[in-house]
C-alpha cells in the first residue's frame, strides 16, 4: 500500500516530475529503426513521457527528436520537409538541425539575425542494437546506454518488437516482477523432465514461492524459489535493471527482454526483445505479433473484447480461457485503472519485488530532482545481466547465484 503521494510520484512522469527527471537520466528506447530507414525519410510523430515530439533522420544519417510544434506559431513539424540535413516547417518555411538550432528563416530580411535567436527543443537519437534511442535529460550528465545483454548480437539472433499498453508503466512493470501469478495466470503446463539447461519445464505445482531480494548496481534481482521435491527447489532469478526492464527466466532459448517506458501517465510503450545468443533465432519467432492491428501498436486483443477469452478452453485445457501468456498478462493489467489506486491494494509476502521497485525507483526519484543520476545510468555495463532458471539443492539466493554465476549474471553487488 502507498500513500496518495508517493502513488502519485511513482505514476506522474511528465516534464517537471521527480519521476519524470528520474526517467530523463537515461537513455531511451524510442522506435524501431525500420520507422526511420534512410537519411532524408519522412519523420515520425514520438510521445514519450508525455512530450509530443518529432523524430527524422537528416542527410548526413544524425538522428533527432524535436518538439512537434515549431517555435514560430505551433504548426506541427510531423508535415516538414526532411532536407539538406534539416527539417523544414512547410507553414513559414523556418528550417531546424538536429541540435534545434533554426537555421533558416526565408520569410525574415536576409540581413536578420532573428533565426540565432530561436531554438526548438531537441534531444539527441542514436541507433544501437536494433533499437533507436533518445536522450531527454540534461546535456551535462553523459549517461551511457545500457549494454544489454543482447544489445549487440546479429541482426538473425534477435527479435524486437513494440506495442502500446494502455495503462500506467508500473503496473506492467509490476507484473514482470510478480512471480507468484505464473503458478496461477498462466498455468496450462506440467512439469516436464529434465532439459540440458537443469530445469523442469515452465511450471512449478508450488503456488507460494519465497522470495529473496538482492540489490544491486543495476536495480536488483529477485530470486522466487520453490519447491521441486527430492530435497531440491525450483528458482526463477529475475533482474530488475533500472529504469524498468527485466529479462524473464525460461527453461529454454529464447530469453525475452521486456523495457517499459512511459508514453504518458495513462499508456506505456513495451519493447521486446526475443533472442538467442547462440544461434539465429527460429523463422517462426520473426516478424510482428500477429495480434497487433496492422499498420499501428494496438492489440486487437483489447477489454472491449474481453481479449477474445474462450469459456471452453479455460474449463479444459487453461486457466484463464486466454492461449497467449502475453495475452494474459495484458488481460490483468490493462483491465485495471490507467492509473492504479494503490493506497486501497493489500501486499502479501509474495509482493516483495513489487514493495522493492517501488521504494527504489521512489527513492531515486527524489534523489533526481537534486541533481542525482542514479549509477546504472551513468555504467551501461552493469545491465549486462541473464535471469535464471534452474533446479538446484541450494537453498541460499546468495549461494545460488554464485554458483550459477557463469550461466546468470557479471554481478556488481552494492
Amino acid at each position: 500500500m502507498l500513500t496518495q503521494q508517493d502513488n502519485d510520484l511513482l505514476a506522474q512522469t511528465g516534464p517537471g516530475t521527480p519521476m519524470g527527471a528520474f526517467f530523463r537520466s537515461f537513455w531511451l528506447p524510442a522506435l524501431l529503426p525500420a520507422e526511420l530507414p534512410e537519411p532524408d525519410c519522412a519523420p515520425v510523430r514520438v510521445r514519450l513521457l508525455g512530450e509530443d515530439l518529432v523524430a527524422f533522420r537528416d542527410t548526413s544519417g544524425r538522428i533527432a527528436f524535436m518538439q512537434n510544434a515549431c517555435p514560430h506559431r505551433g504548426a506541427s513539424l510531423f508535415f516538414g520537409r526532411n532536407e539538406e540535413d534539416g527539417l523544414r516547417c512547410v507553414y513559414h518555411g523556418w528550417k531546424f538541425d538536429v541540435s534545434g538550432a533554426c537555421v533558416d528563416m526565408p520569410n525574415e530580411p536576409t540581413e536578420s539575425n532573428f533565426k540565432h535567436k530561436i531554438k526548438a527543443a531537441a534531444y539527441p537519437g542514436v541507433e544501437r542494437g536494433g533499437v533507436i534511442w533518445i536522450y531527454m535529460g540534461p546535456a551535462e550528465l553523459s549517461p551511457e546506454i545500457p549494454q544489454l545483454d543482447w544489445l549487440d548480437l546479429p541482426d538473425g539472433h534477435k527479435v524486437i518488437n513494440k506495442w502500446i499498453q494502455p495503462s500506467n508503466y508500473a503496473q506492467g512493470v509490476e507484473g514482470n516482477i510478480d512471480s507468484a501469478h505464473i503458478s496461477f495466470l498462466h498455468r496450462s503446463f506440467e512439469l516436464a523432465p529434465r532439459n540440458p539447461r537443469g530445469a523442469r519445464g515452465t511450471l512449478s505445482p508450488d503456488g507460494s514461492p519465497r522470495l529473496t531480494i538482492k540489490e544491486t548496481d543495476f536495480g536488483f534481482v529477485y530470486g522466487a524459489r520453490r519447491n521441486a521435491g527430492n530435497d531440491e527447489y525450483y528458482w526463477r532469478l529475475t533482474p530488475f535493471m533500472l529504469p524498468t526492464y527485466t529479462t524473464i527466466p525460461s527453461p529454454a532459448w529464447p530469453r525475452t527482454c521486456f523495457m517499459l517506458i512511459p508514453l504518458d501517465d495513462h499508456n506505456t510503450w513495451w519493447f521486446t526483445t526475443s533472442y538467442n545468443p547462440d544461434r539465429p533465432m527460429p523463422a517462426e519467432r520473426l516478424g510482428q505479433r500477429p495480434w497487433l492491428i496492422a499498420g499501428t501498436w494496438q492489440s486487437s486483443l483489447n477489454p472491449e473484447n474481453d481479449f477474445k477469452i474462450d469459456r471452453e478452453l479455460q474449463k479444459a485445457l487453461n486457466f484463464t480461457g486466454i492461449p497467449e501468456i502475453r495475452i494474459q498478462d495484458m488481460a490483468m493489467t490493462d483491465t485495471m485503472p490507467r492509473i492504479l489506486n494503490r493506497t486501497v491494494e493489500h501486499l502479501g509476502t509474495t509482493d516483495l519485488a513489487i514493495i522493492t521497485m517501488r521504494r527504489m525507483l521512489i527513492r531515486l526519484a527524489k534523489q533526481a530532482t537534486e541533481g542525482i543520476a542514479p549509477y546504472a545510468a551513468l555504467n551501461g555495463e552493469v545491465h549486462r545481466v541473464r535471469p535464471l532458471d534452474v533446479v538446484d539443492a541450494e537453498a541460499e539466493l546468495g549461494m545460488l547465484m554464485e554458483k550459477h554465476r557463469e550461466k546468470f549474471l557479471e554481478l556488481a553487488p552494492r
